[in-house]
Order: structure tokens, then sequence, then C-alpha cells
């Protein structure tokens, strides 16, 4: 009898797809406080809702902001909304909105709600004369991990790209003070319970200056990032750093244009080797890596990291998962298409483990899982990998709300 049950409870899972996901509730490592114990959990509420339109009755603090123009830099303003209020929602019916510089979260309890194609845009981006010069400089052959020197504005420089990509961007832009280096657009620092939905991030395109990320999760905890779109940051799309922990990123979308120039690297979690053992326990799931992004889909240090279901097309890419210093990797349910060829590699993981339910056109067989097997502190299902490109590619990104 026991026997049967089992079956019968295989049988059911494998008809279950990625659609059945409640596309409103949170999931993975965002809901629990505890790596490995399950009974620890944690309720995801932001500022008290996490949908459009509303419920009846809310009675949080709302604020409803719309553009002002792309001559107005809104980061203070969104600041302000953020302080004084448990729910931001970005109204896009008037147009992107510009930031000068990265909006800092730095309370907890706050959800941002994107509604009719919120888009958050950074003010300063490359333009293609400043490629042309790069590319006539020969900054795409030069080393990135050694040489430099002395920025005219006395800053040292330890890698001879950058250095001369920040010195050849100091002559065009006159901007000694390096500003443009500031060119991100959400901060969430040592704050706690955020949910961040449906937005639309757009960066000024990736350059080596050692500049910001569109978005950053530096020492926060339950974080809850879904259903955003993240183009052309410019030192990264997303990353999480910094003893951040319990973070979710669920049906995002990651890409690069042709405003970018070097350093599609999207999604970075544990800025080096030395993070703090025991943090940056986070969930990837149903997010699409796509045009242009070349490294990190993640790399990760440190944390145990739950791949589940993402979809890969970037024909780019040099380097797609890679596990790297103390972490631990469960990698499963995952599609990397045609054309995918550099799909994995690891250095100094303390274990990985590769189901047998991903699929990599690219090759016969799957990479090896090393150390112990490793497990998650929370419920969830595997929806087959042959259902992911569809509804990965029709759900991710910023399409709640009647986007």
């Amino acid at each position: 009898m026991k026997q049967t049950v089992v079956i019968s409870l295989l049988a059911l899972a494998l008809t279950v797809s990625a659609a059945d996901y409640d596309q409103n509730k949170p999931f993975g490592f965002c809901t629990v406080a505890s790596r490995s114990n399950a009974a620890c959990t944690y309720q995801v509420t932001g500022g008290g809702c996490c949908a459009y339109p509303l419920p009846e009755g809310f009675a949080g603090k709302v604020a409803v902001l719309t553009s002002e123009g792309a001559d107005v830099d809104m980061e203070k303003t969104i600041e302000r909304a953020i302080r004084h209020h448990d729910v931001i929602i970005l109204d896009g019916s008037k147009g992107d909105f510009f930031v000068a510089g990265k909006v800092d979260i730095t309370l907890d309890n706050k959800t941002l709600l994107g509604i009719n194609h919120a888009r958050l845009c950074t003010r300063w981006h490359m333009t293609p004369a400043m490629k042309r010069t790069l590319d006539e400089a020969g900054v795409p052959s030069m080393s990135t991990s050694g040489g430099g020197g002395i920025l005219p504005n006395g800053a040292r420089v330890r890698e001879e790209a950058e250095y001369n990509t920040r010195k050849i961007l100091i002559q065009m832009t006159g901007d000694s003070t390096e500003l443009f280096r500031n060119a991100g657009v959400l901060s969430l620092r040592k704050c706690s319970n955020i949910i961040v939905r449906n937005i639309t991030f757009v960066g000024p395109g990736s350059v080596d200056v050692g500049g910001s990320d569109l978005l950053t999760c530096s020492g926060s905890t339950n974080c809850w990032i879904d259903h955003c779109a993240f183009q052309d940051g410019m030192d990264g799309n997303f990353d999480i750093n910094n003893q951040a922990d319990f973070i979710t990123v669920s049906w995002c979308t990651f890409s690069y244009t042709e405003r970018s120039y070097m350093h599609q690297n999207t999604n970075l979690v544990g800025y080096s080797d030395r993070e703090k053992v025991g943090f940056l326990n986070t969930t990837f799931a149903f997010n699409w890596w796509g045009e242009g992004c070349k490294q990190r889909m993640p790399m990760a240090r440190v944390g145990k990291i739950h791949m589940l279901n993402n979809y890969y097309t970037s024909t780019t890419a040099s380097n797609c998962i890679n596990p790297r210093k103390n972490s631990e990797f469960l990698i499963e349910g995952n599609y990397f298409d045609k054309g995918v060829k550099r799909y994995y590699s690891q250095d100094g993981a303390i274990a990985v483990t590769w189901t047998a339910d991903n699929h990599i056109s690219e090759a016969a067989t799957l990479p090896s899982s090393i150390g112990d097997a490793v497990t998650v502190p929370y419920d969830y299902t595997v929806a087959p990998c042959s259902a992911v490109p569809e509804v990965v590619k029709a759900k991710a990104g910023a399409t709640l709300f009647g986007n």
C-alpha cells in the first residue's frame, strides 16, 4: 500500500506545471529564518500587501507616485515616500521614473509595486561615442585582473581595463568626481521584510568602472524580489552581499542591450571570499537569463543557493551557474536552451547537487554532483523542466497587474 501511495504522489508531481504556482504568494528562502530547520518559518508581508489592486479596507499608509519627467531626478521623492509609507506604488502611466543615484531602503516592512509598465531608470547612461572611444583605446583586450594606476582624481585602480575605462570617461564627461559610477537604481541596506514586485529596472549599460548595481541587497533579510525585469546594470543587474540572508528572486528577467559595453556579469551573491559563512541563503526560481548575459547567473559564495526551474537562453554566456568558495547549490528543473554552451563551472564549493530533471541542450550528460546532498528547509514543487521555456517566457518579468 505504501509503495502505491508513493508512486501515485510521484505521478501527481510530474503533472504539476510552473503555471500552477500562486503568482502572489512568496515562497523559497524568504519564507524561513533558518538554512536547515523547516520549523523556523517567516511571514513575508512587506508593508502589508503584495498585490494590486490593494485589498478592500487595507489600513496601511499608501503612496502613489507618477513620473515628473525625464529631466527630474526622483531619487529623494521616492526615498521620502518609502520613509513615510508602508506601500509605495510606482505608476508608469505618465512615463519612466529617473534617478541620479540609488534609492535607499533602510527601514523594515516595505512593499514597492509597479503598475502601468513602471520603469525605474538611471539618468546617466553610456553613449555610442563613449563605446567607440573605449574601443579605439583597446580596452576590450586589456587585463581585468592586473595592471592599473592612479587616476587624475587621485583614485588608485588595480585593473588595467577599469583604470583606462574610468580615465577615458572622466575625460569625456568632465566629471572628476566620477558621479557616473553611482548610476544604480535601488539599494536594500540592513532592512528586513521587503517586497519588490512588477518593476522594470533600466541601467546605464554595463561598463567596468567598479560602479553600482541596478539593485543591491546588502545585509538585508527576508526579501522577496518578484516579477521584475533587470536590464543593463552597470556593475551587475542584481547583487546580494554583506551577510544578506533569506532572499527569494522569482519570475525575474535579466538581460543586456547594445547600451552595454563590458562586464555583463549579472548576479553576484557574496562580494568576496571574505564573506562570513552562514548567510546569503537564496532561492532563484522561474527566472530568465537572456540576451547579452555573459557571467554570474549567479556566481555565489558562502550561501545555500537553490536554483529551481530557471531558464537560460544567453548564447553569449561564458559561465552561467558558478558555485564558489563555501557555497552549497541545489540545481533542479532548470532549462539551458540551444546555444548555451558554457552553463556551469565551480571553484571551492562545499557541495553541489545536480538533480536528474535539468535539461542542457548542448550536453549529453549533466555535470557531476559533489559533496553531500543539498536540501532546503521549505516546501516546493519542481515543475517538469520541459514546461519551463514556455511558462517562463510568458510569465517572467514585469507581467503582473495588467501590464
